[in-house]
């Protein structure tokens, strides 16, 4: 990421941008009480409301970004909370950062609206032998939706389905959604893990 681009991001969250967004994204709340618990990986976590969800529903949690100040707002919400999440200050373009070890394998693995797709194929590396992948995109449309206005930062139809190959699909879905706070967003979304059948906890 341009050191431009870091100084916006930083420069939102400490205005408080996104202060408002404390709800987890649908998708993980929908599949949360089917997950077993364990080791959890937030990617792109900004101020780290899934990350905190996460946490408050039992998980074990590393949270990755690279905006110091959403990192500072996800550290004073843990705090408040009595929640323990393990914050990592790292630019995702680079990949994974070392300190995550090679040999670290995660239960659960969310990447929420950050496209990185040359990221996802270490991700699935970083599962467990029955993780999980949780992972939502913006999706190009023509449509007035919210998200970022640039294409770059949105996947073509199928993108991101053909991106996790590697894994058994449970679900996935494409198309115009209605988020928590009412905003319609154009949404890739899929559910798959590394692993067979009994991975759920129900």
């Amino acid at each position: 990421m341009s050191q431009a681009d870091l100084t916006k991001w930083d420069s939102r969250y400490r205005d408080g941008s996104y202060s408002d967004r404390r709800h987890p994204t649908a998708l993980l709340s929908r599949y949360i009480d089917e997950l077993r618990r364990g080791s959890a990986l937030d990617i792109a976590c900004g101020a780290g409301r899934n990350a905190l969800f996460l946490a408050e529903s039992g998980f074990d949690v590393d949270a990755v970004d690279i905006s110091a100040a959403g990192l500072e707002r996800l550290g004073a919400d843990a705090q408040a909370r009595g929640l323990e999440v393990r914050s990592h200050e790292a630019d995702l373009e680079n990949g994974i950062p070392a300190r995550l070890k090679l040999n670290n394998r995660y239960d659960l693995i969310l990447m929420t609206r950050y496209v990185n797709q040359p990221l996802v194929k270490t991700l699935v590396e970083k599962l467990a032998d029955s993780g999980i992948f949780i992972c939502e995109q913006h999706l190009k449309t023509k449509l007035d939706v919210v998200g970022p206005r640039s294409e770059a930062f949105r996947l073509a139809p199928h993108e991101l389905l053909d991106s996790a190959q590697a894994l058994r699909v449970h679900y996935y879905r494409e198309g115009i959604m209605t988020d928590p706070d009412g905003r319609k967003v154009a949404l890739a979304q899929i559910v798959a893990s590394r692993g067979g059948d009994d991975l759920f906890a129900v």
